[in-house]
C-alpha cells in the first residue's frame, strides 16, 4: 500500500476518532451528540479548533487544558489512534469497497461500545439496537459477503444470540442465584449474530469467555480487586467477535485439522 494512501486513511481514521471521544464521554451521560461544543470537563472552557487536532494537539498541549492547565486524558488520543489504526487494518485486511465500508462501520460502534461498557457497565441500546436493525440490513443487502452474513444467518444470528443467550442466563440465574450477564451483554451478542452470522457465536463467546477469565484473574492478583465486583464482559465479547471477523475460518480450519 503506498505511504500517501496509508498516510490518508491514518488520517481519516483519527478524524472519525474524534467523533467517537464524543459519544464515549456524552453517551452515557445522556449529553447531544451535537450540542453543546466540546470543552474541558474541568473549567469548561469551550475547546478551540486548533486545540482539538485528532493527536496532534494533545502532544503540543502536553497532555494538559490551555486554560486551566489540569491534565486531559491521555484515553482521547489513544481512542483517536485506535481508530486510524483500525480503519488503516480493516482496508488493508479487506480492501476498499462497499462490505468494508460496512465492517468500519462496525468496527467504530464497537470501539465505543467496549469503551463505554469498561468504564461505566452499560451498553448503550442506542447503539445495540440499531446495530442489530443495521446487521439485518447490511446481509439483505448485496455488500454481504464474508465475512458478513447472508440473510438467513444473520437472522439466525439473531436468534441464537439474543435468544439463546437469554435462556442462559436465565437458567444460570435460576441455579445459582446470581447475575451472570446484563441484557446489555445479551443485546450485544444478538447484534454480533446478525453482522457476522450465527457460526460466529460458539467461537466468540469461547474466546470471550477465555479471555475475561485470565483478565479477570490478572486483575484480581495484581490489583486486590474484590471478586464480587462485576466485571464488564461487553469488552471481551467485541475483541473476540473481531478476531473472528479477521480470522475466524483460519481458527475453525486449524481446529478442525
Amino acid at each position: 500500500m503506498p505511504w500517501e494512501y496509508t498516510a490518508l486513511l491514518l488520517l481519516y481514521g483519527s478524524i472519525i476518532g474524534s467523533f467517537l471521544n464524543v459519544c464515549i464521554y456524552r453517551l452515557p451521560r445522556e449529553i447531544s451528540l451535537v450540542r453543546p461544543r466540546s470543552s474541558c470537563p474541568h473549567c469548561q472552557k469551550i475547546i478551540a479548533w486548533y486545540d482539538n487536532i485528532p493527536l496532534l494537539s494533545w502532544l503540543f498541549l502536553r497532555g494538559r487544558c490551555r486554560n486551566c492547565q489540569q491534565s486531559i486524558s491521555p484515553l482521547y488520543p489513544l481512542v483517536e489512534l485506535a481508530s486510524a489504526l483500525l480503519v488503516w487494518h480493516t482496508v488493508w485486511h479487506f480492501g476498499w469497497n462497499g462490505r468494508t465500508a460496512l465492517l468500519l462501520l462496525l468496527g467504530f460502534a464497537f470501539l465505543v461500545l467496549m469503551l463505554i461498557d469498561f468504564y461505566h457497565y452499560i451498553l448503550p441500546d442506542v447503539i445495540t439496537l440499531p446495530g442489530i436493525v443495521l446487521g439485518v440490513v447490511a446481509a439483505a443487502s448485496p455488500l454481504s459477503i464474508p465475512p458478513l452474513a447472508t440473510l438467513e444467518n444473520s437472522l439466525l444470528g439473531l436468534l441464537c444470540g439474543g435468544g439463546g443467550l437469554w435462556m442462559f442466563v436465565w437458567f444460570f440465574e435460576k441455579i445459582t442465584g446470581k447475575k451472570g450477564m446484563g441484557a446489555g451483554d445479551i443485546k450485544l451478542y444478538a447484534m454480533i449474530g446478525t453482522w457476522l452470522g450465527w457460526h460466529s457465536l460458539p467461537l466468540t463467546l469461547f474466546l470471550a469467555s477465555l479471555l475475561g477469565s485470565v483478565v479477570g484473574i490478572l486483575w484480581m492478583l495484581f490489583t486486590q480487586r474484590d471478586r464480587s465486583q462485576p466485571i464488564p464482559f461487553g469488552p471481551y465479547l467485541i475483541i473476540a467477535a473481531w478476531v473472528y471477523l479477521l480470522y475466524g475460518k483460519e481458527i475453525y480450519r486449524w481446529y478442525l485439522t
